[in-house]
């Protein structure tokens, strides 16, 4: 089975909970939608939310967010083949697996486009209290470039889109945070995420970033819910 969350933030109380009533094996997929947590302090306190992905039950596949480092940055990373694209792994922790952006995954049968990262409103409160940054926290253009190459080579059709933002036509305006003068927000990734969407022929669409549980036509909103993946339409 494959199953959908968002933005534990380091706090994976919830999905170990989830994964053990559910009784969720290897053989299962659970994907975090991207600020997972650990890749964030680069210490043992991701040591211990990898130790706790990594025994819960299933394999855990998680999208690049914009609260935690990139792991081709993080020592021990290593690329790897899995279920017909690449993923970064750790040896130490073989069922916790960090997506590549614009790489295809089949799960369960369907195939999974992954497009990561996203604008940090919070960027310069975090960085004036000494709190973590990453500057390539959003794709960059080589990224963009192979999201639509593979876009192309699969004539705009793909079953399941996972991303941690969402094009920028549903961002829902009421998960803003206050205080925030939204004139200042880079949108540039949700704007490119519109052109995706408006050419893109798909059957679901996950995201996370929001803290919000939505649902827009195909579009998923999840924070701390947890969706299965359904019986969708047509596998191009």
């Amino acid at each position: 089975m494959v199953f959908y969350t968002g933005d534990p933030h380091g706090d994976v109380a919830e999905i170990v909970k989830f994964c053990r009533q559910m009784r969720l094996q290897p053989a299962d997929t659970l994907v975090i939608l991207g600020d997972v947590g650990a890749n964030y302090y680069l210490n043992k306190r991701d040591i211990y939310v990898k130790e706790q992905l990594d025994a819960c039950g299933p394999t855990v596949l998680c999208i690049h967010g914009n609260h935690e480092c990139r792991p081709a940055h993080v020592p021990g990373y290593g690329l790897q083949d899995w279920s017909g694209g690449q993923v970064y792994a750790q040896p130490e922790y073989p069922h916790v697996l960090f997506a590549v952006d614009g790489e295809v995954y089949t799960l369960e049968g369907r195939d999974h486009l992954v497009i990561g990262g996203a604008y940090s409103v919070d960027k310069y409160y975090r960085l004036m209290r000494g709190f973590r940054w990453w500057e390539d926290e959003q794709p960059d253009e080589a990224t963009k470039a192979k999201v639509e190459r593979v876009l192309v080579a699969r004539g705009w059709q793909v079953p399941v889109v996972l991303s941690h933002t969402c094009p920028f036509k549903y961002e829902p305006v009421e998960a803003f945070l206050p205080g925030i003068d939204q004139g200042s927000v880079d949108s540039s990734t949700e704007r490119w995420l519109d052109t995706i969407d408006d050419r893109l022929t798909c059957d679901a669409w996950y995201c996370g970033h929001w803290h919000i549980n939505k649902r827009i036509g195909r579009m998923h909103f999840l924070f701390h819910e947890f969706e299965v993946m359904q019986s969708h339409k047509t596998q191009p």
